[in-house]
Formats: structure tokens, sequence, C-alpha cells
């Protein structure tokens, strides 16, 4: 009989402020909130309360049963409608409500991660840039991308939208003429498009003709940061130049995009975000060392005195020389205001608009997993910089560091985290942290019978006992010369085994003594036995019997002794490399080895003899753990895996992703069935174990299926985009291409088509006294409306490469339901859309094929009468519309005023009669 196992979901995940590969954008207070702090926290979207540094929502996406989502990358906020835009590693976008925190749009056409997002005046498009070079403009109504450009050579870094000034903005205008110049604006707001990518080029698009019309060189290296305030452009790069440029979009002889010159930022680092304040007085740059500075913009009385104080010097000098009239400079307008230093790297700030009178705020992203928001002192300093302070922090929810060790309180209500400097204690079930200790480089950590005291081994050799009642520190103790690499409590909780680089395993009892200040019994530690080994002690075990101990040393070796008298028992080598970690099962009778040779060896504590040798991971394994009363075990490794092992039948039988760097350490829970993880990427997650089971013939299935999909999705994607490659050589135009992406999705919903189609065709030529398809008898619909049925429930920006992948007999037969759709006026929009992308990937063929000319006659007559009737529809209702605007206008447009003013408006009413707006 074919064993069954019980399947591991991840349940939760917490320990995450915000991860560095993600920018920070701020939110302004509404009526649930005082102001929020938008990042990405690994592959989800944080949002956190700035004043009260509390979580408010985590908008998570799918589920990583299968492998790691990808991680948040960029992200970029459109107040009109109260979108966020969230770009992921993996190349996909998708758009997020602030108020339903739910996914609107999902786009997917990038090849690499997003780097770049920015959307339009009205909201309603969408520009991406990413690390495979490419710009894709996204029409957010439609759910489709409208093009890809191709022009840049490396990562895209920054994308702004710009438009021509229209020169009406002062002149007062009344009724209909204020509505054509509001509609004449909103048609130029997304006219053009700058980019600026690593190459070091500053690139203007014209989005009608979907060309690039300039190219400057912006930086001699790499440009990695774009801003724009007015007709102000500012560009920084990798050294120390600020560059900023003029933007005149109307001129029509020269160059638009004109540079005035250049700031110098003290910092020598490559910039990491540059931005102008909502009012344009003030200009930060954010470098990838801890600095953000800050220029002040002068004002125009400023810039004059300075000149004239130029002047003087300059005639004071030299009096003979005759007046020079001096050009205002770059240098000129901006003044240095201030220069931020944060306590790590940032990795990105965004400005709070609503700021106390006479300061400006930002809030910031850090490297170290923490958010801080800033205040700075809007006059400007008399001597040297202006001041700044902190005004907020929000750090207690997660760890500096990467985290070294976790361990499970023994009612498994609490878990405790261990880094470099903290360590922290978390309740599992609402994923709040409730203790945070300061302490040295923790390496090992454990509860202490009763769940009151936590015990921390430091790369200093220090025991660190904690108390979580009083939040104190009851004892350190000085217990090894070299790191403490490993401890362990024994099963009976009496005791506990050290392990350390001095080349000693130190074992220690719990003793229960009176303190003489406060008279209150307390647990100590008293050194009571020590074994002097060979080399250093990477890891350090007792059998739950309590009758062995066993230690792995630098030598590659593990070496097991009898716990009561330290008596040499076994020897167990094997290892190329040393042994990092080790376990053994509830029965004493299986010991298991973990080795940075990326092997796991599975032992007989009976004679020593090696059971079986599995390699395991791609990479170091850096913790097994075994599972509770049972012979299954688990291991983490540097390749960012948690794997589920059977230990009697050395099967894996299941694959844990879901982290995004190396897993230092893992630990598995007492009576409950769950497992919990923590890693370089601050993050602490939970898998739990599910009633659901588990087949490992179906698991390995899986995984070939996922191999397979990977593969087929990366060949289609290369035959496109040869396909494109010839087609744009023969127009030679290479810098426009379609904006898809073959995925597995897009690949499914073709084969769901397809065989729609099948089934409607054959119940098309079928007898009718036969019996009818299964399907469309159990739905009650004739073949036209189930085929329409299935492609429009494709994704409309999958729909080009669902229709992408149908061989040409199967174009043929869906046009021929095409016909039908025209006809009975289905929906026309998603028709029109089927037609044109069809026609455009079938185009020769089509032409070619001269049998369906008639077929095509009768579906551009039909097409043309159904489109004519919609306009009709769309005209008629926008009439409506437009005839309650004025109703309700001429109703409800009142004021109050004096007699005086009363009499003056009527007599301007009787002259030319208009109606106000308010």
């Amino acid at each position: 009989m074919v064993k069954s196992y019980l399947r591991f979901e991840p349940v939760t995940s917490f320990g995450v402020v915000s991860s560095s590969s993600s920018n920070v954008i701020y939110l302004p207070p509404d009526e649930v909130s005082s102001g929020r702090a938008v990042v990405g926290g690994l592959e989800e979207v944080l949002t956190w309360e700035i004043k009260t540094a509390t979580l408010k929502s985590r908008w998570a996406h799918g589920s990583n049963n299968e492998a790691t989502l990808p991680q948040v990358t960029c992200l970029k906020h459109e107040p009109n409608m109260d979108l966020i835009a969230a770009g992921y590693g993996d190349g996909s976008i998708r758009i997020w409500d602030c108020k339903s925190e739910t996914v609107v749009v999902t786009f997917n056409g990038h090849k690499g991660a997003v780097t770049a997002l920015e959307f339009d005046k009205s909201g309603t498009r969408l520009a991406s840039g990413s690390k495979d070079s490419n710009i894709i403009v996204w029409d957010l109504v439609s759910e489709a991308g409208l093009f890809r450009l191709r022009s840049h050579r490396d990562q895209v870094t920054g994308l702004i939208f710009a438009s021509p000034s229209t020169g009406n903005e002062e002149e007062e205008v009344d009724g209909d003429q204020s509505e054509k110049t509001l509609v004449n604006e909103e048609e130029e707001s997304d006219r053009f498009l700058i980019s600026t990518a690593k190459d070091g080029l500053i690139k203007l698009w014209d989005l009608e003709t979907q060309f690039c019309i300039e190219t400057h060189i912006a930086h001699k290296s790499e440009c990695w940061a774009l801003d724009k305030h007015d007709d102000k452009l500012v560009t920084s790069g990798s050294g120390t130049d600020v560059a900023v440029w003029n933007l005149q979009l109307n001129e029509t002889d020269g160059s638009k995009i004109t540079q005035l010159g250049q700031l110098t930022k003290q910092s020598q680092q490559r910039t990491i975000t540059l931005r102008f304040h909502p009012n344009g007085n003030f200009l930060a740059v954010g470098s990838s060392d801890r600095s953000i500075e800050l220029w002040r913009m002068r004002t125009e009385e400023e810039v004059k005195k300075l000149l004239a104080r130029k002047k003087r010097r300059r005639k004071e000098k030299n009096p003979t020389e005759d007046e020079i009239e001096l050009e205002t400079t770059v240098a000129d307008q901006f003044a240095n205001h201030t220069v931020i230093r944060a306590p790590a790297k940032t990795r990105g700030f965004d400005w709070i608009p609503n700021a106390k009178r006479g300061r400006v705020e930002l809030v910031v992203s850090l490297a170290n997993n923490s958010l801080e928001a800033y205040s700075v002192d809007m006059s400007p300093a008399k001597n040297g910089a202006a001041d700044y302070a902190r005004t907020h922090s929000i750090e207690l929810g997660g760890h500096r560091t990467d985290i070294r060790s976790v361990s499970i309180s023994s009612d498994d209500r609490m878990v405790a985290s261990a880094s470099n400097g903290t360590l922290k204690v978390w309740n599992l079930r609402t994923r709040n942290c409730l203790r945070t200790f300061e302490c040295g480089y923790a390496l090992c950590t454990s509860f202490l019978p009763g769940n009151a005291l936590v015990v921390a081994g430091t790369k200093g050799g220090q025991i660190e006992l904690f108390d979580l009642a009083s939040s104190t520190i009851l004892e350190t103790i000085d217990a090894h010369d070299g790191e403490l690499w490993s401890l362990h409590v024994s099963a009976d909780g009496t005791s506990m085994v050290t392990g350390g680089a001095d080349k000693k395993v130190k074992f220690w009892e719990f003793r229960v003594s009176e303190d003489a200040a406060t008279g209150q019994n307390k647990l100590r530690l008293k050194h009571k036995r020590t074994l002097e080994l060979t080399d250093d002690v990477l890891c350090v075990k007792f059998s739950p019997d309590g009758k062995l101990v066993a230690a792995s040393l630098l030598d590659n070796t593990i070496k097991v002794f009898f716990a009561d008298t330290l008596k040499f028992y076994l020897n167990l080598y094997g290892h190329k490399l040393p042994v990092l970690s080790l376990d053994i099962s509830h029965d004493s009778k299986l010991l298991i080895s973990s080795s940075a040779d990326k092997n796991i060896k599975i032992w007989g504590l009976d004679f020593g003899d090696c059971h079986r040798s599995i390699f395991a991971h791609e990479d170091s394994i850096l913790c097994v753990a075994f599972e509770r009363d049972s012979h299954n075990f688990f291991s983490a490794s540097k390749d960012k895996m948690v794997k589920y092992w059977d230990g009697d039948k050395f099967e894996n039988i299941q694959k844990l992703w879901g982290h995004h760097s190396e897993v230092w350490t893992l630990a598995v829970g007492h009576g409950s069935n769950f497992v919990v993880s923590g890693s370089h990427d601050k993050s602490i997650r939970v898998w739990e174990q599910t009633d659901e089971p588990l087949f490992l013939e179906e698991e390995r299935e899986k995984e070939l299926e996922q191999v397979y999909e990977s593969t087929l999705t990366a060949s289609l994607e290369e035959e496109n985009r040869m396909d494109v490659s010839n087609g744009q050589d023969e127009e030679g135009d290479g810098a426009v291409e379609s904006a898809t992406k073959q995925t597995i999705e897009t690949l499914k919903a073709g084969e769901k088509l397809m065989e729609a189609i099948e089934i409607g065709v054959k119940d098309l030529e079928a007898d009718p006294s036969e019996p009818r398809n299964v399907i469309l008898a159990a739905l009650n619909v004739d073949a036209y409306k189930y085929v329409y049925d299935v492609i429009a429930k494709i994704k409309p920006a999958q729909c080009e490469d669902a229709l992408l992948v149908l061989p040409f007999d199967k174009v043929v037969q869906l046009l021929r339901f095409v016909q039908k759709w025209v006809t009975q006026e289905y929906d026309i929009e998603m028709i029109s859309r089927v037609l044109t992308t069809t026609l455009r990937i079938h185009h020769k063929q089509i032409v070619a094929d001269k049998p369906l000319r008639t077929l095509l006659d009768e579906i551009r007559q039909n097409h043309r009468n159904a489109l004519t009737n919609q306009k009709d529809t769309i005209g008629y209702n926008l009439a409506g519309l437009e005839q309650l605007k004025r109703y309700w206008q001429l109703n409800h447009n009142k004021q109050f005023l004096d007699d005086q003013q009363y009499k003056e408006e009527q007599e301007r009413l009787a002259k030319k009669r208009v109606f106000t707006t308010v």
C-alpha cells in the first residue's frame, strides 16, 4: 500500500518591517489613519501607521505552496483613484485598491524585476520600466498593454510623464470654453514620456508616434534617479553630480531637453532616490550610504541679492574691470539646506506633505529593516546646516540583522528569535512582538522549563539569561573563550550543555537560589562538568532519553559520549566538510547530521552505522530537526529552502518554499504539528500541518510539471522574440514591440479556448438526433454562447497571448463564431479586441486564404453596423448626462450675496448669460 503523508502549508510570516528591495511611499491621512507608509515586505505590501508604529494591513497575493513568490521591487501611488501599483521581481505588476485592499488589475509583460513605475495625470495609463531594459505603457481601462518601448541598453531607473504647456492656464473662461480647456489638458497629459537608465542616457518619447525623439547623455556612468517639477528635470547617477535640465516641450526648433548645470552632492555613493517636494521649494537626494541631502530653492529676491554680492566682490578684487552682467547658474538657484544622517543605509524616502508650518517632513526606508520619519526646519540656516530631528521610528516589529536562531516554548505559544544585538519574543497567534532584549551577537537560544526564562549563547562566548516577566537580563556568564556555537536543554529540564570554539563541551545545572538583595528565588546556572575535545565544537545535543550527548567538531566528525560518565561511545565520520547541525530522534535510535558539503547523513546510534547519505540541497545545510514522535525530519539550507524528509524511507516528502534568502535556523513545535524558520531576509515563517494527504508520486509529478512549464514558457517566449525581431528587421524599426509575455496562465487560457472551439464545432456539425455534449447540455447553452463565455472569461491582458497559441485551423473556426457574435451584438468591445488581434497575428495566412473573403466581408459589414449602433448609444447617453449636468448646475449653484452685490450680479447676467461653476 502506498504510504501517505500530511501536507505542510504556510500559515503566517512576520518580522519584516521594510525589505531593502523596495522603495517607500507615503499615503496622506484619511478617515481611518493619520498618515501611512507603504513599503514592500518581501512578497507582501505592508502599510504602517507612522505615528503609532502599528501594522495596519498586509496585502498578499496567491499562495506560495509550490514556489517562492516574487519580492516587491517598486511601488507607486495614484492619488486620484487611490490606487497603488506594485512591481515584482518576476516582472509582474499588480494594481491594488487602497480602500478594499484587493488586486484590481494584474499585468505581466517584463522578463526582469520591475524597477520604475509612473502614472499619468488622469491615472488611466501606467508606464513601467524593468531590469530587462524595456518600457511598457499599460492601459488601466482596457486592462492591457499598449506597447513596449525598446531603446535603452540597461536597467530602466526612472520614468516621468510630461505634457506641453497649453498657455491657457491663466485665462479665465466660463461655461463650455472652460470644459474644452480641461479636455485639451487631459488629452495632452500623457503625450510625452521621459526615461533614464543605467546606460547613462535620458530619453524623450512621443507616445502618439511611439518614437524616441531625443536622447541625451545624462551622466558619464549610470543614471540612477529622475524627477521633475514644472519645467525642471533633475537626474543623478553613481557619482557626485546632480544634473539639472530645462524641459520645453513646446519647442519646435532645437532640443526640448537642455542641460542647465550641475549640483555636487557630498556623498560619493550612488543615488538611490531623488525627489522634489510637492511645493517645489526643496530637492532631496538619498544616496546608498546613510545620507539624504536637501537643497532649498532660492527665491528671486535671494538670487538677485546673491548676484549683487558676487558683483560687489568681483568689483572689490578688480576695481578697473568693466562691469559684466552675471548669469544665473544652477548653483545660484539651489542652496545647500541640510544633510540627514540615518542610523543605517537608506533604501528610499518620500515626502510627507501635511507637515507642521515651518517644517518639511519625510519618511525614510532603511536597509536594516526599519522605517523612520524626519522633520526639517524650512527656514534657511544662518550658520551651517538647518536643524532636523527624528520624529517617529518603526523598528520593534523586526530584527536589524539576519535571524540566527529560533526556539519555541513548551506550550507552543511563543517563539524566541535572536540576531546580532537583539533577542525578541513573539506571540505565534497574533504575530506581535512581546519582548525585545538587547544582547550580544546571539548564535543559539532556548526557552528554559516553565517558559519564563530564555537563555542565549553569543559569539563572544557568554551565556545570557533573560526574564520575560520583568523584561530584564538576569545573568551573564562567561562560558567559553571563543564563540558559543550551540546549546541544548536536556529532556528532563534539569541541565543544559553548551559547545564552543574553545574545544570544550560544558555541562550546566539549573539551581534555584535566594537573591540576597531582593529575597526572591531566582534560577541560576551552575557549571558542573567540562569535556575537552580535539577541535572546535559546532553543535551539541542530548539524546531524549538523557543517556548520550553528541557533539560535531570542526574536523568533520561527530563524537558521541555517555552523558553520565562522559565515556567515549561512537565516532561518526564520513562528511567532507564540518557538520553544522545535528539532531537525535525521539526514541534515541537515529541521529541526523547536516554539513556544508550539502549532504544529510542518517546514523544509527546502536552501532554508529550510516543508514543513508542524501544529497539534500544545492548549498550548505545549516539546520536539521526531527519531527516530534516521528523519524521524519526537516532541513534548512542556504539555497532558501526548507525540506521535509522521511527518515525511514530516505525520501523527500515536500519542499517548503517561501524564504528569499538563506535559512539559518528552524524549530519544530512540541505539541502542535508546525515548524518555524528564520532567515537572512529577516522574516520568521510558520508552516503548519494540514489534513490534506500527500503522496510522493504526485509530488514528484508536480515538480516535473513545474520544470516542464518553465522551460515551455521560456521556449515560446524565445520563439516570439525571434519572430518579432525578424519582422522588425524587415520593416527597419526595432524600437516598439507589443506588450506581451507568455506565462502558464496564458497557455492554459489558450488551451481552454481551443477546447471550447472544438466542442462548439462538433456541436454545430452533430446530428440533431444525437445527444449533445455533456458540458453544453448541463449549461443549457448553444455552441456560440458557450465559446463566447469561455473567451469572455479570459483577462484582457492575457487575451492576445491566448490567441497567439491558436493554430490557423482553429482561427478559421473562431472567425465563424465571431461572425455570429457581431450579428447578435454580444459584446462589441470584446469582439473588436478579439477580431483585431486575430487579424494582426494571422494576417499573412488570412490574406492568402481566398475562401475566407466571403466570411470576412460579412464580418466587416455586421461589425460596422454594430459599431454604429454602439456609437449612437454612447452619444445618446452622453447627451443625457450633459442635460442632467446642466439641470444640476441651474438648480444648485447658489451664493449668499448682499443687496448691492446681488444687483451687480443681476446686471452682469442680463448682459451675458453665464452659469458660474463651483
